[in-house]
């Protein structure tokens, strides 16, 4: 009979410490999967897009934010219910030869949407030029004259309307001086090397004719027009 009670007390401290351990099973996933949850990255820090206001074929910097790895800040821009401001008129290349100028310039802070350029001879009325897109920060002007004077601008615009340009561009070529910062720029044109050779050929060829002229006057016609000549004075002859 003592058997028995013994035997039920192990039995019963058996099946207690079965669900303390059945319990703790739970809280240990749970610890963890804590553990190896990943801990949030702090967020890189934007830096600023690749983008210059005076680069050729320049990738709008909205779309530069959309393709790029990572966050990249975009310069600041005026309100697109503005005209543009002008842009800014860099280096302008003459070339003499094909009577042409390749003109860059940079694009303002302000949206927009196409460019073109306006081309002024002396007084006459200025000749606009193809519109260019939004990327374009060189073009080439044709057509310039040897020796010509010309004043070219370059003219910005979008939704709300186009950028300024100096009235003094359209009065005459004396008042623009080609301002550092401003978009437009006076031209020279150089004579073309072929056109000075050309002059010093004809100068040549009239100092050669002045020359044989002078030698024909000189040889022939006093002749023929009876012009006098130094007479040679006659030696007194010896008595006999």
């Amino acid at each position: 009979m003592l058997g028995s009670p013994c035997l039920l007390w192990l039995l019963a401290v058996t099946f207690s410490l079965v669900p303390g351990t059945q319990s703790l099973a739970p809280q240990d996933l749970k610890e963890e999967d804590k553990d190896e949850t990943p801990r949030p990255r702090p967020p890189l820090r934007a830096v600023p897009c690749d983008y210059d206001h005076c680069r050729h074929l320049q990738v709008p910097c909205k779309e530069l934010q959309k393709a790029g790895p990572r966050a990249c800040l975009c310069p600041g821009l005026s309100s697109p219910t503005q005209p543009p401001d002008p842009p800014r008129l860099g280096e302008v290349h003459v070339v003499a030869e094909d009577g042409s100028a390749v003109v860059h310039w940079c694009a303002p802070f302000s949206p927009v949407h196409q460019y073109w350029l306006l081309l002024w001879e002396g007084n006459e009325a200025p000749q606009k030029g193809p519109p260019l897109n939004s990327t374009v920060r060189r073009a080439e002007v044709k057509g310039l004259k040897s020796g010509g004077a010309y004043v070219v601008c370059v003219v910005a615009a979008n939704g709300a309307g186009e950028s300024s340009v100096p009235q003094a561009a359209g009065e005459g070529l004396e008042e623009v001086g080609g301002p550092p910062f401003g978009p437009c720029r006076r031209l020279a044109v150089p004579p073309r090397p072929l056109t000075l050779v050309h002059v010093a050929i004809g100068v040549g060829t009239v100092l050669a004719l002045l020359s044989c002229s002078a030698l024909v006057w000189h040889f022939c016609l006093r002749e023929r027009w009876g012009c006098p000549r130094r007479r040679v004075a006659s030696r007194p002859t010896a008595g006999l």
